[in-house]
């Protein structure tokens, strides 16, 4: 297994992570995703650690707190193989302050997630959403507090726009405070819009990302092709609302090329898709998520080989989208010789 840092941390993480989401089964949309149990999720743990893949990523609001509970009876006894990541700051309960990232919720989330989890600390702590009503300067200090009593190791967010990211780093390094080095981000082949302001913040900054839907929400398993119906059992049936959009031009340009890659090194689409982002600029670790032992076994099969500079181009190309303003002009390279982040913009794609 290859290992890499986790942003400017100093702790390193598996290129491959495995996503929880598919614990528990509760919920119009986690039901969706898978309804493993702990005697499911036990057998998926010993295939993950035997892989080297022993990040597991979930979160206070999948399945109600039942993917956290799950994983941790799934890994009692060998916690400590384990690097434990969980998230909170969603709305997780019917209560005024059952949500968002206030010093109460903050504190009360993590304490209700050792207990799920089984543990007496959370390796990555990630706020699931920025919380525009309470200051970054007493989230921080809240966090702060967290890792200084040994309940939290470090720090991260999920779904925060660049300002929001920036805005806290800077708040970090004005009061002296612990930083955030990781970022779950939503990025795939059919979703790139973390490379216009994400990727390069990251790269300056030192914050690594921890990729969730590498596959574009199961639309480049290979189950989906042109000019096909969507095929029976597909979560998309159920969950498509929930998903990041994109055009079905570019989805099936993008399926095509994938295609044409197959044929060229003999590997399935997912590690196609897999491989692609592993090669990318500021990524720390892949999640890999799966319903079934097969589907996991050929997830981690996108390690131990690189596609091609030829097949990166193939697949960078068929998948590029116009970037909006303001990134365009940098992107086309009309502020080239002002643009100190444009040549990790062009590796980009």
């Amino acid at each position: 297994m290859e290992h890499r840092f986790l942003g400017n941390s100093g702790f390193k993480v598996p290129a491959l992570g495995f996503g929880a989401g598919t614990f528990g089964g509760q919920g119009p949309l986690f039901s969706a995703w898978g309804n493993t149990d702990v005697d499911g999720a036990r057998r998926i743990i010993d295939i993950c650690l035997d892989a080297g893949v022993n990040l597991f990523d979930t979160a206070d609001v999948y399945s109600n707190g039942a993917s956290e509970t799950i994983l941790g009876a799934a890994l009692k006894g060998r916690r400590h193989q384990a690097i434990l990541s969980t998230k909170l700051s969603l709305r997780s309960g019917d209560g005024p302050n059952d949500a968002g990232s206030s010093r109460h919720h903050l504190i009360e989330g993590v304490n209700a997630a050792l207990k799920r989890l089984d543990t007496d600390h959370i390796d990555i702590l990630q706020l699931h959403a920025f919380d525009a009503m309470t200051p970054v300067e007493q989230v921080l200090r809240t966090l702060d507090d967290l890792v200084r009593s040994g309940k939290v190791r470090y720090l991260g967010v999920s779904n925060f726009a660049g300002w929001q990211l920036m805005k806290s780093l800077a708040a970090s390094e004005r009061l002296g405070l612990q930083r955030y080095v990781a970022n779950q981000a939503y990025y795939s082949l059919i979703g790139r819009d973390y490379e216009h302001e994400l990727m390069p913040l990251g790269q300056d900054q030192g914050v690594g990302a921890i990729v969730w839907s590498p596959l574009g929400w199961g639309r480049l398993t290979g189950k989906i092709r042109r000019g096909q119906p969507l095929p029976e059992g597909s979560r998309l049936h159920e969950t498509a609302g929930f998903a990041p959009p994109v055009e079905d031009e570019r989805l099936y340009r993008v399926i095509d090329a994938m295609s044409e890659v197959a044929e060229e090194t003999g590997k399935t689409l997912p590690q196609i898709a897999l491989n692609w982002l592993l090669q990318r600029p500021t990524v720390s670790s892949v999640l890999i998520g799966a319903r079934t032992e097969e589907q996991l076994k050929q997830n981690l099969g996108a390690l131990g080989w690189q596609l091609s500079a030829a097949q990166m181009d193939k697949l960078t190309t068929a998948s590029a989208t116009t970037p909006p303003y303001p990134h365009y002009p940098y992107w086309n390279g009309m502020f080239a010789e002002r643009a100190p982040v444009l040549a990790l913009q062009r590796a980009a794609g």
